[in-house]
């Protein structure tokens, strides 16, 4: 890893994953996965959290079916899928450890965007109902034109929208696929979460538990007079 690439740097725009960078919403994807698998009969088999982890809903989907045997039921699962997971999120949404303080505090001195794997409507339904939307210039997710991570299109479209160079713009992110989508992009990358094994850390250029920890929020702070100043 390479913080001081991080910590001695100003970003012309800063793009946030998601789910498990911004908002708690991973341990709803497990639970819709688990439930969705069930309702078919099949049980996820070991590993299949940390696999599905940071994909494209209707990849998660044909995964799940093709892990359970049943790759024609892929349509099938990836709906229900959804649909579990919606229900859930609406329940229940909540931001991860030191995202607010950071998005409020990093929203003082660079454009802001989100670039997810999820469907827009999750990403901004939830975002808004935790005060953060506003916060954010552009939200980015694929689409017909605009390939899922681990492709770099989310992470270069948010980076043009925001009037930015992707050599030029922080990419904050929990999963190897975002990260690897980040890392083509040839974005500076922050990387948040338990270790996630140094094959996955020597790709970011710093990891932190959480986006509470006072490396993050003294960096955060210290850009607001320098951009001030400038």
């Amino acid at each position: 890893m390479t913080a001081h690439r991080i910590l001695s740097w100003t970003p012309a725009a800063i793009v946030f994953d998601c789910d498990g960078t911004l908002m708690d919403t991973e341990s709803h994807w497990q639970e819709a996965r688990i439930r969705a698998l069930r309702e078919y009969g099949f049980t996820p088999a070991p590993g299949f959290a940390e696999r599905s982890k940071g994909l494209h809903y209707t990849e998660c989907g044909r995964l799940m079916a093709d892990e359970a045997g049943r790759p024609e039921l892929g349509a099938e699962m990836t709906g229900r899928l959804l649909a579990h997971f919606l229900a859930l999120v609406t329940d229940d949404p909540v931001t991860m450890p030191g995202a607010r303080e950071l998005v409020e505090e990093v929203s003082k001195f660079a454009p802001l965007a989100v670039a997810s794997n999820c469907p827009r409507e999750v990403v901004e339904s939830s975002l808004d109902r935790a005060g953060l939307l506003a916060r954010f210039d552009h939200i980015v997710v694929p689409d017909d034109d605009i390939r899922p991570k681990p492709y770099p299109d989310v992470y270069l479209t948010a980076a043009r929208l925001c009037g930015a160079e992707p050599a030029d713009t922080l990419a904050v992110e929990d999963s190897r696929c975002g990260i690897l989508a980040a890392e083509e992009a040839g974005m500076r990358i922050i990387g948040v979460g338990p270790w996630p094994g140094e094959d996955t850390a020597v790709l970011v250029d710093l990891w932190v538990r959480s986006l509470e920890e006072q490396e993050v929020r003294g960096w955060a702070g210290a850009r607001v007079p320098v951009q001030r100043s400038g």
